[in-house]
């Protein structure tokens, strides 16, 4: 038997042995480069709009209106998926994507018309949650159990090594060479391309799959994808955590290029450098934390990497640049530092569905309804409460609210071996996400 093992192990493809499904491989690096495009606007659109002579407030009502949007496709992806499919759905969201920001850029940027890149930057906000989240959906049924730690793990290291990682360094060479409006368009050739090498070039036949029943009674999959929240409060919990997680990311696309540029003295096009550092780590944190959860369990690394760690860096990473004025290795330094305990909340995609194995897509749908509130409970914090306590007091609003994480990380019990068995055991494998 062991020898049998080991003649499977050895015939194993090196990149299944890494965690990621082989049949998969062009999907994450389609994924990349469709985050790196997603990305590339992420440092240098709220001082685009302050340039136009506009106050901070538009760039954050318009981060915020987009986060909405974000957060209801986040949650629509894992219903959608386990009704249409995920490959369909990430069809639809980089046609979304690529249309309203060609409205965005024609009739809005250029133009100068605010309302116009308002509205058609909130209804972009539908577009990359399919897209990304559709594929998630796919993993998880192309991924077996032992491995979905490290899996989401490459997922999440693409999706932050593209947003805003690559893509703010990206802005940081293309702005003084081809001006910001090329960068804009060069954001819109990098989302195509990356969809469509994800969705061309991967044909795992998973991706066209469809949950069990789901095209005969499609609104009771929906509602499954919400109903969720109060029959399974562990879920509901778990959606709480993800949105915690990177909301301070949000906010700071919204207060710290203004911060970083006018109190401490650098460029923007350090700014954006500061941005790709801090998140460098941030991206190989979430490839590292996703393994290290495989082995030393989901909760320790969420809870205390992510939630304790998070609420130490915050502050530290608004702090200690002041002290060190205009020192470029300082501010690095708690920049990766805050990268690293962001990526920390990394296994959260692989704790979901093992809360509830029987609904896997809903509590992924959950997740994403997490992740998707982020971008607006981040730049709504801002905008409720800059006027009154200021960028130092909405920075200790988010040391708080890491603590909050950790203590509800605390009750994310996953459900018991035997139930997780008896999921996989009752001919579940052949839904979306193998539940």
């Amino acid at each position: 038997m062991n020898s049998a093992m080991q003649s499977a192990a050895s015939r194993e493809h090196w990149l299944d042995r890494i965690g990621i499904p082989k049949h998969l491989a062009f999907g994450f690096l389609g994924l990349l480069l469709f985050m790196i495009g997603d990305g590339v606007e992420a440092g240098y659109l709220t001082p685009f709009i302050t340039s136009m002579h506009l106050p901070l407030s538009s760039a954050a009502l318009m981060f915020t209106m987009y986060g909405v949007t974000v957060c209801i496709s986040s949650w629509l992806s894992g219903a959608l998926s386990d009704i249409f499919g995920p490959k369909r759905v990430m069809w639809v969201g980089l046609s979304i994507w690529a249309v309203f920001e060609v409205i965005f850029l024609v009739f809005g940027a250029a133009k100068g018309n605010y309302q116009v890149m308002l509205i058609a930057y909130t209804l972009r906000g539908f577009g990359y949650p399919l897209f990304a989240f559709g594929f998630l959906v796919w993993i998880a049924a192309a991924t077996p159990a032992a491995r979905l730690g490290s899996a989401v793990g490459w997922f999440w290291f693409a999706f932050a090594g593209g947003l805003p990682t690559l893509g703010s360094l990206f802005a940081s060479i293309s702005i003084p060479l081809i001006g910001q409006m090329a960068t804009f368009w060069c954001s819109l050739g990098l989302v195509v391309t990356g969809g469509l090498i994800t969705l061309l070039g991967t044909r795992d036949h998973r991706g066209l799959q469809r949950a069990p029943g789901a095209g005969e009674n499609p609104l009771k999959v929906a509602f499954g994808s919400i109903s969720i929240l109060w029959q399974e409060p562990r879920v509901a919990m778990g959606g709480v955590v993800r949105m915690i997680n990177t909301s301070s990311e949000y906010a700071f696309l919204v207060i710290m290029p203004g911060f970083f540029t006018q109190v401490i003295g650098f460029s923007l096009t350090e700014w954006l450098q500061l941005l790709s550092v801090m998140f460098i780590s941030n991206t190989i944190c979430s490839l590292l934390a996703g393994i290290s959860a495989d082995r030393y369990g989901y909760r320790r690394v969420i809870g205390f990497m992510g939630g304790i760690g998070s609420a130490i860096s915050v502050p530290l990473f608004f702090y200690m640049p002041q002290f060190f004025k205009d020192n470029f290795a300082v501010a690095a330094i708690f920049g990766i530092f805050y990268g690293l305990t962001l990526g920390s909340f990394t296994p959260m995609s692989a704790l979901m569905p093992l809360l509830t194995p029987r609904r896997k897509a809903a509590a992924l749908s959950i997740l994403g309804l997490g992740a998707g509130a982020s971008t607006w409970f981040g730049p709504g914090i801002v905008s409720v409460f800059e006027g009154s306590v200021g960028i130092q007091g909405v920075i200790w609003i988010f040391s708080g609210l890491y603590v909050v994480s950790a203590i509800l990380t605390r009750f994310l019990v996953m459900a018991p071996e035997s139930e997780r068995r008896a999921a996989e055991a009752e001919g579940h494998g052949g839904a979306v996400l193998a539940h």
